[in-house]
């Protein structure tokens, strides 16, 4: 079992003995408990008391002093660089612990975990590799003026965080606005809160100021309302659904605060005749069935070419079989793939597969349940979901055109180039996308004709602290990683100095001189 410890509220989370003492002074209830489950068993791994909302409007104002303080907003870049160093090495030394407590809180399978976690230290070197590196600059102004533009940090920012990805999203989210000199207030899945609540933690260990780094772990409706509707924040960082994003968006702006989004998706993969077939099935497998399929970048439309079709459908099929069959207990090393996050996702997703209008399902399509063949553990007892794959769905069916989240395909031929991307092209969403193709020439025109953020040919979900990752149409705003997200938490700020002697500025910078001679204006 994974239990709360007290900790101080100001640095990870709101605990229950903490809560009551602060309850007592106000006329707030206490809010029901959010129980994390276990999804591949139900069982209840943890019970944790959110936020009231006078505990939240203390957190963000807690945040606020922190940063006017400058104990971190005012640290110099090396200071701050040190402290993200620290903290990678601390959380490299903890990635099996990490990656068991993500196992537990979302089903996902510990081989997917242990390969997740083990690349966050990344993230936190090449922020705090940034920040010895990033330089500000002279804007060439005219004249006996030296103008120097520097990045400084926007104060208060707020980061709502999903579930299928809690840890590696936030440290995404996370770093930069750090390394800018933020104080961060961050509001965690309800349903995976606790390998970020550790995470804290950890942040504390390596030296990050108390009050800097704050976990929230309340409801959507109700604490990540509150933070992003507060004036003190001036920006809200979300990854979550299109209507979510909206929402928080509308509110954010009433605020006048900025604004990032990562929002839905419904990924196109593009398989070309001339591709290679068993790097294609695999790469599609990949993209499709990772994480069970509850990623935003999810290879959920598969689109192959004509001549290719009947023979890469006979290995796939070969291939979601041979995944389905090694499905079991998340722990184990062995299995395949985990569950979905929980029963409320797994009916929504059998409603979309069991209610569309059109389209063969060629295998899955249900609930498992019974005994796992690799290690007898009981499927019944979790939200597991077998991969699916859906023949020649309509491009205006609903599940051609909504995002599923969860491990169910659509798959449809097409016959010329322009075809293919128009097909890829036929959706509102626009994050990640795939080319399979050997013709160098081909993958580059298409690359450029699909309408995503992110494109990846003969591979698919490569993402890297340096590579920008965001979205095109209604799947976000603003963009993770790389100096964008650096600048993105921060702003800049022109200093001008005026270098001539006093003298010189007694001639010529006189505007209401009697004189009347020319003066300089701007």
């Amino acid at each position: 079992m994974i239990r709360p410890k007290t900790r101080p509220a100001a640095r990870s989370w709101f605990h229950v003995a903490q809560y009551k003492t602060a309850a007592a002074q106000s006329s707030e209830p206490l809010l029901e408990p959010l129980l994390v489950r276990n999804p591949a068993t139900g069982d209840i791994i943890s019970s944790i008391e959110p936020p009231t909302s006078e505990a939240v409007e203390e957190a963000v104002k807690s945040a606020h002093r922190v940063y006017e303080s400058g104990v971190w907003s005012k640290a110099s870049p090396l200071s701050r660089s040190n402290v993200l160093s620290k903290l990678a090495q601390l959380l490299e030394e903890r990635v099996s612990d990490m990656a068991r407590i993500e196992t537990l809180q979302t089903g996902r399978a510990i081989r997917e975990m242990n390969a997740q976690i083990g690349r966050l230290p990344e993230w936190l070197r090449y922020f705090a590799a940034l920040l010895r590196t990033h330089q500000g600059f002279i804007a060439p102004t005219q004249g006996k003026l030296l103008n120097y533009v520097n990045r400084v940090p926007l104060g208060v920012v707020a980061q709502i965080t999903p579930f299928n990805h809690p840890l590696l999203i936030v440290v995404k989210k996370l770093a930069p606005a750090l390394a800018a000199g933020n104080s961060v207030l961050v509001k965690p899945s309800e349903l995976a809160p606790l390998s970020l609540l550790e995470f804290s933690e950890l942040a504390s260990a390596a030296g990050l100021p108390d009050g800097v780094f704050t976990v929230l772990p309340g409801r959507g409706p109700s604490t990540g309302a509150q933070l992003a509707s507060h004036p003190l924040v001036r920006k809200v960082d979300i990854t979550a659904g299109t209507q979510t994003g909206r929402s928080i968006g509308a509110i954010v702006g009433s605020n006048l605060a900025a604004f990032t989004a990562e929002l839905g998706g419904k990924a196109p993969v593009i398989v070309f005749n001339d591709a290679d077939l068993l790097s294609a099935v695999n790469g599609v497998a990949f993209a499709s069935f990772i994480a069970s399929g509850q990623t935003c970048v999810s290879g959920t439309r598969i689109i192959i070419q004509d001549k290719i079709y009947h023979n890469f459908m006979k290995v796939f099929l070969e291939k979601v079989g041979s995944i389905a069959r090694r499905i079991g207990n998340p722990s184990n090393p062995m299995s395949s793939m985990g569950t979905v996050i929980s029963e409320h996702h797994l009916e929504r997703i059998h409603r979309m597969v069991s209610s569309r209008n059109s389209g063969k399902v060629l295998i899955g399509g249900y609930r498992m349940s019974g005994i796992s063949p690799l290690d007898d553990f009981d499927l019944s007892r979790g939200c597991f979901y077998h991969p699916t794959v859906i023949e020649d769905v309509d491009v205006q069916d609903e599940i051609w055109e909504e995002e599923i989240f969860g491990p169910v395909v659509v798959v449809k031929k097409f016959a010329g180039e322009a075809e293919g991307v128009a097909l890829a092209n036929m959706s509102k969403y626009g994050l990640g996308a795939g080319v399979w193709t050997s013709n160098l020439s081909q993958a580059h025109r298409v690359a450029d004709s699909i309408q995503a953020g992110l494109v990846w040919i003969n591979t698919h979900h490569r993402n890297d602290p340096s590579s920008p990752w965001g979205g095109m149409k209604e799947s976000g705003i603003g963009r993770e990683n790389g100096i964008e997200a650096l600048e993105a938490y921060s702003q800049s700020k022109s200093v001008i100095v005026n270098t001539a002697t006093a003298e010189e500025s007694q001639v010529q910078d006189d505007w209401f001189s009697e004189v009347g001679n020319k003066r300089r204006y701007g």
